[in-house]
């Protein structure tokens, strides 16, 4: 990923008031966290918005909620409606090491000097309005703006704050809202979704929206489907089939690579403005109204008289790139495997790719570095999944606290208790007092190329074991 370079704001199109540099920017917003949205959010939200000539309302935008795989989702959305000429904003959420990263207009993040100067025209505006909004809300009046300025067709936005509590929903009505899955603490042990969780996802969608998921769950997708008519929504088959991507991560990705392609075809095929020229001879997605089943025989004898790139081609050629969200480094002595696994479906997904990775090539030495926030696992799953994992699997795991960071509230877990739990259940574990001395026990252990050490847990982990490489900006 390389950096979006933009035009810069006009010179008095900021607000007066106070002008920070990036450093200020980063410290006002480190600081102005708070842990969850009040009943003013949607309030300040809307103030805002105003404020900065509501860049909302000038954006078609798409809704991508669910327990797992948001971000992924909109990643591989924006790389395929960018392959079809389409010029796409992703709000992404959280970030690892600098907020740029959550700021992408066709899969490139914002500079430092773009990021300094809307940052402080939406600081500016928040404090002369006396409106007082939280980091989160400045952040995503921050990215509507951007994706304003920017002329982009259309704006993917990770819901970050679970669904309709979410200040976003109170600016934008989005064209689009896609659900990856319901799981770990917004389903019961069967997949059936709890009902406030439901709430919170189903009402992102309202009259007229394409609602789309990949939830797996029949009474659930029943359910949406149900609510999308009461409401005069646009209820879409849901996913059914895994994208076929490169081994191994079609098992692991293929879902939602899916979800991003039902994304990117209704955009094309319904809402894509006239001025992209759109024609069926060049696009991966666009579908002749009327045509949209079988191709006939005679379009068939056509397409094999005149190939062309196909969707199918589009898969093989792609893989994620979006850093820290089961990143691989296979160039690496030995191969290092990082993932922000924060729950436990993400973390039994997790498991799996370990798994894959091994029926690829024999692994030479296994370890897991794992931390975590207290509370926010299924504890006695987690433990039962891993019991499962070294019974089949040789190798060990190095259990360290989970680093604090901005705009997080739990607790660390206590490595030492639940290095002691895994040692009951016959579990070679161990405990460390900080990922630094988790990562050197880890490098020693495995040794050879063909060896793994795998890193998974909370966001803040993934941003240890970066600082820890000395890497102040990520890019891949």
């Amino acid at each position: 990923m390389s950096i979006k370079q933009t035009t810069s704001l006009p010179k008095g199109n900021l607000p007066l008031g106070k002008s920070r540099n990036y450093n200020e920017v980063v410290e006002f917003l480190n600081s102005n966290w708070t842990e969850k949205n009040d009943q003013k959010s949607a309030e300040r939200m809307k103030k805002l918005d105003k404020a900065l000539g509501s860049p909302s309302q000038k954006l078609t935008t798409v809704f991508v909620a669910g327990t797992n795989g948001k971000s992924l989702t909109a990643h591989f959305a924006a790389k395929l409606l960018k392959e079809e000429g389409v010029t796409v904003g992703v709000l992404y959420a959280p970030h690892i090491l600098t907020y740029n990263e959550r700021f992408f207009v066709d899969t490139d993040y914002i500079s430092n000097k773009t990021f300094t100067e809307l940052a402080n025209e939406v600081i500016n505006a928040s404090e002369q309005n006396a409106i007082n909004a939280t980091t989160h809300e400045l952040l995503l009046a921050l990215g509507l703006l951007y994706f304003s300025q920017n002329d982009v067709h259309v704006a993917l936005i990770e819901i970050e704050k679970g669904g309709a509590s979410d200040p976003i929903t109170a600016i934008c009505s989005p064209k689009i809202v896609a659900i990856t899955r319901l799981t770990a603490n917004d389903a019961d042990a069967e997949g059936l979704a709890f009902d406030g969780a439901f709430n919170e996802y189903v009402t992102l969608a309202k009259e007229g929206t394409y609602l789309v998921c990949a939830d797996q769950n029949k009474t659930n997708l029943k359910k949406m489907c149900d609510y999308a008519k009461s409401i005069k929504a646009e209820w879409q088959m849901p996913i059914r089939k895994l994208t076929v991507l490169p081994y191994p991560f079609e098992q692991l990705h293929g879902r939602c690579a899916a979800l991003a392609e039902r994304i990117a075809s209704i955009f094309i095929n319904e809402l894509a403005p006239t001025e992209l020229n759109l024609n069926e001879e060049t696009s991966l997605l666009l579908k002749t109204k009327g045509q949209r089943g079988r191709p006939t025989l005679e379009a068939k004898r056509h397409s094999e008289l005149n190939p062309k790139r196909t969707i199918e081609h589009f898969w093989k050629e792609t893989i994620n790139t979006l850093v820290g969200r089961f990143q691989i480094f296979d160039k690496e002595k030995p191969t290092i495997l990082i993932d922000n696994a924060e729950n436990i479906d993400a973390f039994e997904n997790f498991l799996l790719g370990v798994r894959l990775l091994h029926y690829q090539r024999s692994l030479k030495g296994l370890v897991l570095v794992v931390g975590c926030y207290d509370d926010v696992l299924n504890y006695q799953e987690f433990l039962r999944l891993l019991r499962y994992f070294f019974k089949k699997t040789s190798g060990q795991i190095i259990v360290c606290p989970a680093p604090t960071k901005e705009g997080v509230f739990s607790k660390s877990w206590d490595p030492e208790k639940v290095a002691l739990d895994m040692k009951n259940l016959k579990i070679k574990a161990r405990a460390s007092e900080s990922f630094k001395d988790a990562f050197e026990v880890a490098k020693k252990s495995v040794t050879d190329r063909n060896g793994l050490i795998a890193i998974v847990g909370c966001s803040a982990l993934l941003t240890e074991y970066w600082n820890n490489k000395g890497i102040k900006k990520l890019q891949s």
